[in-house]
């Protein structure tokens, strides 16, 4: 009975697929390869008649058997080509030519086998059943990977044909497999397969007679999957091959030996997995070797923007734009120069420690990065005395350290939004001209969303000003009707004299609160002045002690320094950015500990020190917020004081620098321009002057 469905089963399956090739040749359809097709259902239907007219386990069948092989996957591999004759990538027929090569060692194995002695050939017969399961594994994850490349609309026919193959692989699996491990052949087996095989040639019938394209395009990942599988399948095959071999030439120790090799190499295999470098080592030779470009653009340009708009809740923009740009070669980290004043300095880092690196704003490279717009490869300029701009331009910090490996320059419309340095991936490896365009592109993307969100954050701080300045418009308003109020009160306070107690208090009381509220509405109206003087020749030391004597009455102020100092100022700016800062080390200062106003002159400049011992600031809120409007570290506070006092300074040509620690106090340094006294305006000298005699 067994017989005869192994007979009649095969021989359904050999008369579908004979059809099959016969319908397939006359029928010239472009959307098929043809020829590969009918190879492919000839060697099968071929097969199957042999099977069915002397039995699957002869020479002749085991030919056939093979060549059917070849033919299936020389069909699966001519899938892979597309319509515009493209051919498939390396990898993809680097993996088919394995198992080729594997499907013909294991018939080599099964001649050999029957020209060899009892013993042998059953131990030769049984490398060879596990050389036929090794292929039957490997096609079976070409087809999957072939299953992942349908385009999933119009390619319905190929998805039947797709799931013929895997019939009929997977048929062959689990014969192969009941067989290795009940160490028999089962008359059911080869019925069960016969079936397969007929069922498999319906489906085939079925995509061939539906229409649709028949383009297959292969990613990438899955090319890496399908060697990594086919690796691991090799890797298992090998490691069966030899416990055979040890097992045959090992006598007693044989399962000892078996032991510490499945073991041994196990261990061996999994430590070289887990190196990274190795792993890097592999993926660069993959790349160069098995591809037609280095990168897989989609799935790079994908990731890319995905790491650029992550959602909210996680780093900040401007980490993400390095960790997305160091992705891109693989590199382990990066750190954003940001445009400041002084030109490019540090701005944010991703698995890069800013503090190893010596970073200072250097204005030379922001303009050579924005006139050239030319991405630096650092291991170049490295390589040999060069004396091209790039050189020149290049601080010497960066060519120093030996992680920084490539700077790649942030343009966005005839700017420079930034630049970003690149750690030295893992393998390193010169640049090409691939890395030079995907760096270039990428830099304009993220460029334009570091001034997006630039553009944003103006906005909000615009949108703020106006709101700050609408609501000190109603305190004005308020404060008018006050001070009128608080006069009128005064006025009539003075009519009644018959208390003299009472009149003395409120007359006070009430000349006090209208004379400060005068004062507020005075300064308040000063803050909105339409322009700032232009700098000029200004004595130091009388503004700063008219500036410590105005605040002695809230707080112990100490004014020194070197009287003959003279710089380039706006002496209403400078007054009102010092009142700032001193009001600040005030609030931050302990009762009766004084504040201290230091000026000194030297090397063409001026400088004034605002010295306190109060509590201090961390170097982050230093870095990232003390000058950042509507920030402030104190309960209540508006944030507004350093914000501008930055602004007069920069209004000036000046600049402020801070140096603070927490618990120990703060000192802010405002830098001038060095003047001549004899530049002195005769209308300043007198009035400073007459400061000077009054104090």
């Amino acid at each position: 009975m067994a017989l005869q469905l192994i007979l009649w089963s095969h021989a359904l399956a050999a008369l579908l697929f004979g059809a099959l090739t016969i319908a397939a040749w006359r029928t010239p359809e472009a959307r098929v390869p043809r020829r590969a097709l009918v190879v492919a259902l000839g060697t099968t239907a071929l097969w199957a008649l042999a099977v069915a007219g002397i039995g699957g386990a002869e020479m002749v069948t085991r030919v056939a058997e093979t060549l059917r092989n070849l033919a299936l996957l020389g069909f699966m591999i001519a899938l892979h080509r597309r319509g515009d004759g493209v051919r498939p990538p390396v990898a993809i027929g680097t993996v088919y030519g394995v198992v080729a090569m594997v499907a013909v060692a294991s018939l080599v194995a099964h001649i050999v086998g029957n020209a060899a002695a009892l013993e042998a050939a059953r131990n030769i017969e049984t490398g060879a059943l596990l050389l036929r399961m090794l292929v039957a594994v490997a096609a079976l994850v070409l087809v999957q990977a072939l299953y992942s490349s349908v385009n999933p609309g119009p390619a319905s026919g190929l998805r039947w044909i797709v799931f013929a193959l895997a019939g009929i692989w997977l048929a062959d699996f689990a014969m192969f497999g009941i067989s290795y491990v009940t160490a028999r052949w089962e008359a059911w087996e080869f019925a069960f397969r016969g079936f397969v095989m007929a069922i498999a040639a319906l489906a085939i019938g079925t995509g061939l007679h539906r229409k649709g394209e028949w383009n297959v395009q292969v990613s990438r990942t899955v090319a890496y999957q399908s060697l990594s599988l086919v690796a691991i399948g090799a890797y298992f095959a090998l490691l069966a091959l030899a416990t055979w071999g040890i097992a045959a030439i090992g006598g007693e120790n044989a399962r000892i030996f078996q032991t510490a090799f499945v073991l041994g190499s196990t261990a061996a295999i999994l430590t070289l997995v887990s190196n990274s470098w190795l792993r890097a080592w592999i993926k660069v030779k993959l790349a160069k070797h098995l591809f037609r470009h280095r990168y897989d653009y989609r799935t790079e340009w994908m990731r890319f923007t995905e790491t650029l708009g992550a959602p909210e809740g996680g780093p900040a923009l401007d980490e993400r734009t390095v960790k997305a740009m160091a992705d891109l070669t693989d590199s382990p980290g990066g750190v954003l120069l940001a445009p400041d004043a002084g030109g490019l300095g540090a701005g944010a880092s991703w698995n890069w420690d800013r503090s190893t690196l010596p970073i200072a704003s250097d204005i030379a490279l922001a303009r050579h990065l924005e006139a050239t717009g030319r991405i630096i490869d650092l291991d170049s300029l490295r390589s040999k005395d060069a004396t091209s701009a790039d050189s020149t331009a290049v601080p010497q910090w960066m060519l120093d350290t030996p992680e920084a490996w490539v700077l790649v320059p942030l343009p966005h419309l005839g700017s420079l939004a930034g630049a970003i340095l690149l750690a030295r991936p893992p393998v390193s490896r010169p640049l090409d001209w691939e890395d030079f365009d995907l760096l270039k592109v990428a830099g304009r993307q993220v460029a334009s969303y570091l001034a997006e969100a630039r553009a944003q954050g103006a906005l909000a701080e615009a949108q703020r000003f106006e709101e700050f300045n609408r609501r000190f418009a109603f305190i004005l308003h308020d404060i008018k009707n006050l001070v009128s109020q608080l006069t009128l009160t005064a006025r009539n306070a003075e009519r009644h004299a018959d208390k003299p107690e009472f009149r003395a208090d409120m007359i006070a009381t009430l000349k006090d609160s209208a004379e400060r509220m005068n004062a507020l509405l005075a300064r308040l109206s000063q803050h909105h002045r339409s322009r700032a003087e232009p700098p000029h020749a200004t004595e130091i030391v009388p503004l700063v002690e008219r500036v410590a004597a105005a605040r002695r009455g809230q707080h112990p102020v100490i004014a020194t320094g070197l009287r003959a100092a003279v710089a380039q100022a706006d002496p209403a700016g400078l007054e009102q950015l010092l009142g700032h800062l001193v009001q600040n080390a005030i609030e931050a200062s302990p009762p009766g500990e004084p504040v201290t106003l230091a000026v000194s002159a030297e090397g063409g400049q001026v400088t004034i020190d605002i010295i306190d011992r109060g509590c201090g600031m961390s170097p982050a809120f230093v870095r990232d917020e003390l000058f950042k409007p509507f920030v402030s570290s104190k309960q209540g506070g508006f944030g507004i004081g350093a914000f501008e006092a930055l602004q007069l300074t920069q209004q000036m040509g000046a600049r402020i620098e801070v140096s603070s620690r927490e618990g120990e106090g703060s000192r802010f340094r405002v830098v001038l321009k060095a003047a001549r006294a004899v530049d002195l305006s005769p209308a300043a000298d007198a009035a400073n002057h007459e400061i000077g005699c009054a104090a």
